[in-house]
């Protein structure tokens, strides 16, 4: 019997594991544990595209301050959704939750010529919604909710 798996197990090891072909498949992934700032938005783009927008607040903890107390810092992060069925969802979301969120990562690079002081001028990251989970609502009070 035992050697039977071991013949398996040697068959399989001769398998390559990877692929070689030419085609990438990177990653740019950002996963953030954070409270809704405020309750998500539905917009739409320049071309009539719905969308909805939110923006996650995430806690940065700092080495303690020369009083020895410990600091925090909180960064915002706005994510958008271009995915209708996870857009009716989000909409139902309210203000304060804690939620999980995995979302894929750009950074858009100023375009040529545009004015400093505008968002086409500046470095942008730009945080394309694919899943949430809301870990507790607003008052801690726990949530069992997943969509992707």
């Amino acid at each position: 019997m035992f050697s039977a798996i071991r013949t398996a197990s040697a068959s399989r090891a001769t398998h390559r594991a990877f692929s070689t072909s030419t085609r990438r498949n990177d990653l740019a992934k950002l996963t953030l544990i954070g409270n809704l700032g405020k309750e998500p938005e539905a917009k739409q783009t320049k071309n009539g595209k719905e969308y909805v927008s939110y923006s996650v607040a995430t806690t940065n903890f700092l080495p303690p301050g020369e009083n020895g107390e410990r600091q925090t810092s909180t960064t915002w992060h706005r994510v958008l959704s271009f995915l209708p069925g996870s857009n009716k969802y989000l909409q139902t979301l309210k203000s304060g939750s804690k939620v999980y969120v995995e979302a894929a990562y750009e950074i858009r690079e100023p375009e040529e010529g545009a004015d400093p002081s505008t968002p086409q001028g500046q470095r942008q990251i730009f945080l394309r919604h694919e899943s949430i989970r809301v870990i507790s609502g607003p008052k801690g009070r726990a949530a069992e909710e997943e969509h992707m």
